[in-house]
């Protein structure tokens, strides 16, 4: 992003401002459902562009949005990219036009397209942190993917409204029923469906919108001039259905709508009034359709951001008092304040990139007014920072703008910080609730670096451990290698492939290893003297608890306890702290793997000192001790990571591929039929998983497909925990 040089302009003054008229989105699905398509067609039909490019097209260009190279020769979207258009809606308009014909009650609309691969789930996941709103993209053909759900549960987390667009309908084997059905059944949303396609796969024409009753077609090579007409007659009864279904269904759960409804007293006004209502109340989802590719009925979709989804007003703005947690897993509900006043500076770091011009820090204002000159107090580090210029953002290229207001999006240059923090104007002191980090589940280890390149190894892997919170760098103290962690092994040679190109660094690679975890199972007690006389002061410690597990959900691991329940003087406080200190050190690294140990608690019930022996060392020893001693009789186990797998096939190949799965250790959770092909859902563990397109692709001679996503931790069998165990010891001999 930004190795070009974007085209650089200067403007010191914003364009027309409204708050109502804003809206903050994102576009986010199942890998290869259309996203960054969609949005290169609303960059084109809002004049942001002058030409369509294809994501793989062969005019070697690519789409606007994807402007990593990597983006373009791998077809898939690796970061976020932000962009700002200016919209009036067109769908009541009788004559054919577009949208440049339309002067009043513009909207200005901020875009984030976000990657569907889920190895890069921190973009969707720091973007939907962010946004008001979001559009959610299902295929016409496959319907709900493994994806789908996922991003499903991360607008959930953050409670955003949403609009479902079922794309692609021009594909053969498109359906729309299968598509509500599988939306309904296995996202368990309530629709309000606002179209019906006229014709399907590549019989589609346009679309009838149900509340006006209009037939839309889009005409011109690129479906830029929207006609309507009415409604074909094959249709009508269909139409006069849905209709009366959505009217039935606001009354239902609209008490003012139900008013007008029984006087026979509403408008098209009304209508959409309602709509809007249930759907920033998450009551129901519209659910709009069309194909982004075959340009068709985008347009639609464009005014209903404008008709159904929030202006950042329309949203409240939580906070939390500095010395709260706003960590998103442990903030508490009683401890949010919502922020009326919109005088004072608010804002929230999402995401920082490093480019020509410095590193860029992305920045959504959600109070107050963000001025070039004036300085901002970074709320987590308590300081005061500087920065230089405000960007607008338009994918790689920018725009220099003076100031931005409550609700906008742009990014600053100049300003040191991490992401994930809450800058504001030094008169408020309340920090925003934290972005949701996933921890990494696989990892390489650097084998091979060239002394002459460790200055630019350093200084690459600092860059993307900054711009990315789910790459992890740590040094493994026995071996001195470097460790690489990811979201997988995609994500991990991407960032590989990235230090080749744009550091001219070929580093050598281990093979992938799985970042388990260990827990304990049952509670035990400990007692251990730490003693030790050679000449002089000696060292004398003795501890007395217990080591226990902590009830929590497997995908939600705690961090480790100690819980201090000595009652007494034999032990200084500052003794207690080198106990906490010591266990905490053991559960970094576990007796069976050697890896993190998750969900236990350490707890001190009793002890003694010595006047002249003990010491905070000799305390410390005596944690490392009791752990050593005592931690295989708290029945420890070695937690693997499970993933959802979804497999794609021709039906003739089902039985091929199902025995592929199962000697990874598969377990078949369901299986679907989509027209000619079989959907399976398996989960399988990580480490059985790595390699599996060469099996995939032989047993289904190319023509089969998989993605992969990461879904729980589960407890090892006894014969593989053993025998990672074996290895393990096998390679502490080694060194």
């Amino acid at each position: 992003m930004f190795a070009n040089g974007p085209n650089l302009s200067q403007n010191t003054n914003n364009q027309a401002y409204n708050i109502a008229n804003i809206r903050n989105i994102g576009i986010s699905a199942h890998i290869d459902s259309g996203k960054t398509t969609l949005t290169e067609r609303i960059l084109y039909y809002s004049g942001k562009i002058d030409q369509i490019h294809e994501v793989r097209g062969n005019d070697g260009v690519g789409a606007k949005m994807d402007s990593m190279d990597l983006e373009r020769e791998k077809g898939i979207t690796i970061q976020s990219a932000v962009t700002n258009i200016s919209w009036t809606p067109i769908s009541s308009v009788n004559e054919p036009s577009t949208n440049k014909d339309h002067k009043s009650n513009k909207y200005s609309i901020n875009i984030i397209d976000t990657p569907g691969h889920v190895d890069f789930t921190i973009e969707v996941e720091r973007s939907l942190r962010v946004l008001d709103s979001a559009i959610l993209l299902v295929c016409a053909v496959s319907g709900v993917q493994s994806q789908t759900i996922t991003v499903f549960r991360q607008m959930e987390r953050y409670k955003i409204p949403r609009i479902i667009f079922i794309n692609k309908l021009d594909r053969e084997g498109a359906s729309v029923e299968r598509c509500v059905g599988m939306l309904t059944k296995k996202l368990g949303v309530k629709l309000l469906q606002l179209q019906v396609p006229i014709g399907i796969g590549p019989k589609l024409e346009g679309v009838v919108d149900i509340i006006e009753k209009k037939s839309y077609y889009f005409r011109g090579s690129y479906g830029d001039n929207v006609v309507s007409d009415s409604i074909p007659e094959s249709l009508k009864e269909e139409v006069d259905r849905l209709h009366f279904d959505l009217l039935e269904k606001l009354a239902d759960n609209d008490d003012d709508f139900a008013q007008k409804y029984l006087d026979n007293d509403y408008t098209t006004d009304c209508i959409r009034s309602s709509i809007r209502k249930l759907t920033l109340s998450h009551t129901m989802y519209p659910l709009l359709m069309g194909s982004a590719k075959g340009n068709k009925a985008v347009q639609p979709l464009m005014d209903s951001i404008c008709y159904y989804l929030p202006a950042p007003s329309d949203m409240d703005v939580y906070v939390y008092p500095v010395n709260s947690t706003s960590d998103l897993k442990a903030a508490s509900d009683q401890d949010k304040i919502v922020v009326d006043s919109d005088k004072n500076l608010i804002g929230y770091i999402f995401k920082i990139l490093d480019t020509y011009l410095g590193q860029l820090s992305y920045i959504r204002v959600y109070k107050g007014t963000l001025r070039k000159g004036v300085g901002m107090h970074i709320v987590e580090e308590n300081r005061k920072a500087n920065f230089k210029k405000i960007y607008r953002i338009h994918a790689n290229e920018v725009l220099e703008i003076s100031e931005a207001k409550q609700g906008e999006i742009v990014a600053i240059s100049g300003l040191k910080c991490q992401s994930g923090v809450t800058v504001t104007d030094g008169k408020t002191q309340v920090t925003m609730q934290s972005m949701y980090i996933p921890d990494p589940v696989v990892s390489i280890a650097l084998k091979s670096v060239n002394h002459n390149d460790l200055s630019r190894l350093s200084k690459a892997l600092s860059r993307f451990q900054k711009e990315d919170p789910t790459f992890k760098i740590t040094i493994d103290e026995e071996s001195k290698e470097t460790i690489l962690s990811g979201m997988g092994e995609l994500h991990l040679n991407i960032y590989l492939e990235r230090m080749k190109r744009e550091y001219d660094l070929n580093v050598q690679v281990g093979n992938p290893v799985v970042n388990y975890r260990e827990a304990v199972t049952t509670r035990t007690e400990f007692s251990y003297t730490h003693k030790r006389q050679s000449g002089g002061a000696g060292q004398y410690a003795k501890i007395i608890g217990y080591i226990e597990p902590v009830e929590q959900d497997p995908n939600d691991f705690l961090s480790i306890q100690f819980v201090n329940k000595f009652v007494g003087n034999e032990i200084t406080p500052n003794y207690i702290t080198s106990i906490e200190n010591g266990f905490k050190e053991c559960a970094k690294k576990g007796l069976l793997c050697g890896r993190p140990l998750v969900n236990t608690r350490f707890i001190l019930t009793d002890g003694a000192s010595h006047e002249v022996d003990s010491s905070d060392l000799a305390f410390k020893l005596a944690s490392f001790g009791a752990f050593k001693n005592f931690y295989s009789n708290a029945e420890p186990v070695i937690l693997e990571p499970i993933m959802g797998v979804e497999v794609t096939v021709p039906n003739e190949f089902q039985s091929q591929t199902l025995t592929t799965l199962t000697k990874r250790k598969g377990i078949v959770t369901n299986t679907s039929v989509l027209g000619e092909s079989v959907v399976i859902n398996v989960d399988v563990p990580l480490r059985c998983m790595f390699g599996y397109i060469t099996d995939l692709r032989s047993a289904t001679k190319g023509q089969g497909e998989f993605t992969m996503e990461f879904k729980f931790y589960q407890q090892m069998s006894k014969v593989d925990q053993d025998e990672e165990m074996k290895n393990y010891q096998k390679s502490l001999e080694k060194k």
